[in-house]
């Protein structure tokens, strides 16, 4: 074998020893970032969905190459509800989770699906970044095995009317039948408010309100002008009976994999997307009373005190009170 043969032989063992470690190399490089799958309900338009990309994105400027985020909207990995237990099977690293959700494995968790027990967006922060939230969010992380991050301001409900309606206290709304989700914390939500609360699945509301099946129903006003309901009712009525939340949240075997500077990241991205979304649906909900009466809808303001009143009395007489931590709505209620 002549020299340039050698050599020529020994540069393409080399060549291939680099090939292969290089390719060891990259292959232990993508092993060794954390998967983070998150599963959400949420349309690519809403802001409970863009808010994921801001985690992204915020965890790739402060920790680059450690995590590998990917995002899986539209139910497309699990559908709503079922998230939860996918993350206790190991399934699921992320999600964000509603108050209804959790108040079926934490029963005193059911004190944030009642009426009128947060005031507003400001408040429900202050609350749950506050001692209420650290409290409430230990037993969440003992009871369903994940630690929640940050919440979002998911909106705040109030009623639609097929029919305009002088609407001042709970009593101008009897008869009325008001559609709610059909478990039975929302039922009983809706007979609260003094209406006749009727189940209904939220992709029947609109027809239901367009034939008379149902007379009115509650939904955050994007939700209202994003599902066209506007098209079959007359009036708005600010009863503002809900403020209502998701809870972002990782699973605890996620979490405890993590190092202190993993979690503190992991953390702050968190709070960074849901403050991405509140910013944003806050703004969106001032602006958005003037469309709709554009579109010819009468809004109207009740006697507010007069409802969170008769709400917050029937709660009180209710078996739903009766899993609450003595002196917890009192709490709720002065947090300012």
């Amino acid at each position: 074998m002549n020299v340039s043969s050698r050599l020529g032989r020994l540069l393409g063992a080399a060549a291939f020893v680099v090939f292969v470690s290089t390719g060891t190399t990259q292959a232990a490089f993508a092993q060794s970032k954390l998967l983070l799958r998150i599963s959400t309900p949420a349309v690519p338009d809403d802001w409970h969905a863009k808010m994921w990309t801001v985690l992204k994105d915020a965890l790739e400027r402060s920790a680059p190459g450690q995590f590998d985020v990917q995002i899986h909207l539209n139910a497309s990995l699990f559908k709503q509800g079922a998230e939860p237990a996918a993350m206790a099977r190991g399934n699921l690293e992320m999600t964000s989770v509603s108050a209804f959700d959790i108040a079926k494995l934490v029963p005193e968790f059911s004190i944030f699906t009642a009426g009128y027990v947060l005031r507003d967006p400001e408040h429900q922060q202050k609350v749950f970044n506050g001692p209420i939230g650290l409290d409430m969010f230990r037993a969440v992380s003992s009871k369903m095995d994940v630690t929640v991050l940050s919440t979002a301001y998911l909106g705040t409900r109030q009623v639609n009317l097929r029919e305009a309606r002088t609407v001042r206290t709970p009593a101008d709304l009897k008869g009325v039948k008001l559609r709610m989700p059909g478990s039975k914390e929302w039922l009983f939500l809706g007979e609260a408010l003094g209406a006749t609360a009727t189940p209904l699945a939220f992709g029947e509301v609109y027809l239901g309100l367009k034939t008379g099946t149902i007379d009115a129903q509650d939904n955050p006003l994007p939700t209202v002008r994003a599902a066209k309901f506007y098209e079959v009712t007359r009036q708005l009525v600010l009863t503002n009976h809900l403020v209502d939340g998701l809870f972002i949240a990782v699973a605890n075997k996620t979490w405890n994999a993590l190092s202190a500077a993993q979690k503190d990241k992991l953390t702050e991205a968190a709070r960074a997307a849901a403050q991405f979304n509140n910013d944003n649906r806050i703004r969106e909900e001032a602006q958005i009373v003037e469309f709709f009466r554009q579109q010819g809808l009468q809004v109207s303001i009740p006697d507010v005190e007069a409802f969170r009143q008769t709400v917050q009395a029937a709660y009180a007489r209710s078996d739903y009170a009766k899993v609450w931590p003595a002196g917890l709505l009192d709490r709720i209620n002065a947090t300012r």
